[in-house]
């Protein structure tokens, strides 16, 4: 009877190993068929080693989720040549006759935005300046505002959340608008000129900026009011210092004409 019953134990145990490795496959066949894609993966998946019936486990798929690059407009500092010696360099003439070593140190090739962005500025205002020593004059100033709006519309359109630069935008482009209604109204000639080889579009501004709401025409006639009491009183002061004043005249001249007598 215990040798039957050790049979039977024996046969029982294998036919469980058996519905094990069948589930095991079907599983795997299953998670690869939903992670691949294909059932014809499996083949080439790798399974699990020393494992009867292990999941096979797909290969890890890379760059699934990369972002498409975009493409900005061109940068102003894009026409520089990388062979251009720095500002603080042009006017050393041993920088010209060093080794390519040396100038590739002092060249564009490897400055700064900033050190690039000072090329810009002396290639615009060499555009619009009066003569060879102008470095004050309006034209000048719009060459060089110019030049730092664009770095900053350059830098706004990478990092569009930086609210800082924008502000300091927006007060460069303002600035330069009252530059340029100064140079239409004293020099024409030169505004039409700075325009033009500056690129720069002028557009008149609005004869009016703010939205009249009830809120503004409110306080605009408290504060016509408020001037028009305030110009009445001083109205009002200058009537009587003009009387205490004809006042004290009549009291001298009767006190000179009683001492004359």
């Amino acid at each position: 009877m215990a040798m039957l019953a050790n049979i039977a134990l024996r046969t029982v145990l294998k036919s469980s190993a058996g519905v094990l490795r069948e589930n095991g496959a079907l599983c795997s066949a299953l998670s690869a068929t939903s992670w691949t894609g294909s059932p014809a993966l499996l083949v080439s998946a790798p399974r699990a080693s020393g494992v009867a019936g292990g999941f096979a486990v797909p290969p890890p798929v890379r760059h699934y989720a990369r972002a498409a690059r975009r493409t900005g407009p061109e940068s102003q500092l894009s026409d520089l040549s990388p062979t251009m010696l720095k500002m603080d360099y042009t006017a050393v003439p041993i920088a010209q006759t060093t080794d390519d070593i040396v100038k590739r140190l002092l060249s564009l090739e490897l400055a700064s935005q900033s050190e690039k962005l000072k090329v810009k500025k002396e290639q615009l205002v060499a555009k619009v300046r009066r003569d060879e020593n102008d470095r004050d004059s309006v034209e000048v100033r719009v060459a060089v505002l110019t030049a730092r709006i664009r770095n900053y519309q350059e830098h706004l359109q990478k990092h569009h959340k930086d609210k800082a630069n924008k502000r300091r935008m927006l007060m460069a482009i303002d600035r330069r608008k009252k530059l340029l209604k100064q140079l239409r109204l004293v020099r024409y000639d030169s505004f039409e000129k700075v325009c033009e080889q500056l690129g720069i579009t002028y557009t008149f501004p609005p004869e009016y900026y703010r939205r009249a709401s009830r809120r503004w025409q409110a306080k605009k006639a408290f504060c016509i009011k408020l001037f028009k009491a305030l110009q009445k009183q001083r109205a009002e002061q200058r009537l009587k210092m003009k009387k205490s004043s004809a006042s004290t005249g009549a009291a001298a001249a009767t006190t000179k004409a009683v001492e004359t007598h």
